[in-house]
């Protein structure tokens, strides 16, 4: 929205900055923060008065996690918020791209609302059933890639680029929305999982977030992706934006989440977080380069497959508890050693991710 102050440049020399992508990340970033820290404390007082006994907790799962009983759930409402308000604030409207990641965004977090709606208003685990949510979420999916197909380079945005490699492309024609439809649920999923323990899943999202925001700007400039060899896509730059605002907005959810958590973010936030990585990262035409920046959420959706799979085929567990997370826990690794040690993984993984942008 500011961003139309740049037109005002030859009277007012000191707007031109609203031009400047860099500039509206770095406001989008501190906009969501304030937002969050100023609205998080009522936010969370409201949750735990609605929801009275707060998200169910596990009583098969590791016994320290039953002291977190009576947490409140949904405070994915406060991130989702901050995103929302900061990058309508500070991105350029008139951006397809902005759009269909809101969408996809808002999409998802009303599943996970509903969800953990009816989880905290049943007190039971079982919410939305698998079938109908992975279902709904493939519609938001294919329709955001399909828009996203019509707005990019025809040849280029139905294609699959891969890295390492600077000109191999795959065009998959019209099965890219399939393609990218299972990205996009897939990252969403896969933050799902992962968020099972007090900071574990938002410090990786905020990681994978500002790489994602990196590789837009880069992607989106003409003279850096031909620098770098990478694919240009005119636009999708100013994704970079709504990077910013989803690390703003989950520095500030951490300042509420740190053990003890004074809430969750439940899947309200993990689905919407997920989607919103897995949107950027088709529109970038990086979608590999999300398994390896997101190799973490890769880690513990695969645990959950794995060993779902071997207790059906086998009857016996190839992990202690799935997903992973809490499999070391049950090694007796404490909370803030298996959070602490993930985010260390999130790190070098979102380096290996950078790295592919020059190594090719």
């Amino acid at each position: 929205m500011l961003q139309w102050l740049a037109e005002l440049h030859q009277s007012l020399p000191a707007v031109n900055v609203f031009r400047y992508i860099t500039f509206r990340t770095g406001g989008a970033v501190v906009t969501a923060l304030l937002f969050v820290f100023l609205f998080g404390p009522s936010m969370i007082s409201t949750l735990r008065v609605k929801q009275g006994k707060g998200q169910p907790i596990r009583t098969d799962g590791p016994q320290s996690h039953l002291t977190k009983k009576g947490t409140p759930t949904m405070g994915g409402l406060m991130i989702l918020s901050g995103i929302v308000v900061a990058t309508l604030l500070w991105s350029n409207l008139a951006n397809p791209y902005v759009w269909v990641v809101l969408l996809v965004t808002l999409g998802f977090g009303m599943i996970g609302f509903y969800d953990d709606y009816l989880k905290v208003t049943k007190q039971t685990h079982n919410g939305l059933s698998g079938k109908t949510r992975l279902a709904i979420e493939a519609v938001i999916a294919g329709i955001a890639v399909v828009i996203i197909m019509n707005v990019g380079k025809p040849g280029l945005s139905s294609s699959v680029s891969f890295p390492f490699f600077k000109d191999l492309l795959l065009d998959l024609g019209v099965f890219f929305v399939i393609f990218g439809g299972f990205v996009i649920v897939a990252a969403g999923n896969a933050v799902n999982l992962t968020d099972g323990l007090d900071g574990l899943a938002i410090v990786p999202v905020m990681i994978a977030a500002g790489t994602f925001g990196f590789i837009a700007y880069l992607s989106g400039n003409v003279v850096f992706a031909d620098y770098l060899q990478i694919h240009y896509v005119a636009g999708v730059g100013e994704l970079a934006v709504i990077c910013g605002a989803l690390m703003g907005a989950g520095l500030g959810f951490l300042w509420f989440n740190a053990p003890p958590a004074q809430v969750f973010m439940g899947d309200t936030g993990s689905l919407a977080l997920g989607g919103l990585l897995g949107a950027v990262a088709v529109a970038t035409k990086h979608e590999i380069v999300l398994a390896v920046v997101g190799g973490l959420f890769v880690l513990e959706a695969v645990s959950v497959i794995v060993q779902v799979a071997s207790f059906k085929l086998t009857g016996k567990r190839v992990f202690k508890m799935a997903p992973i997370h809490h499999h070391f826990e049950q090694l007796g690794w404490t909370e803030p050693q298996v959070v602490i040690r993930f985010w260390i993984i999130a790190v070098v993984l979102a380096l290996v991710g950078l790295a592919t942008l020059k190594l090719r």
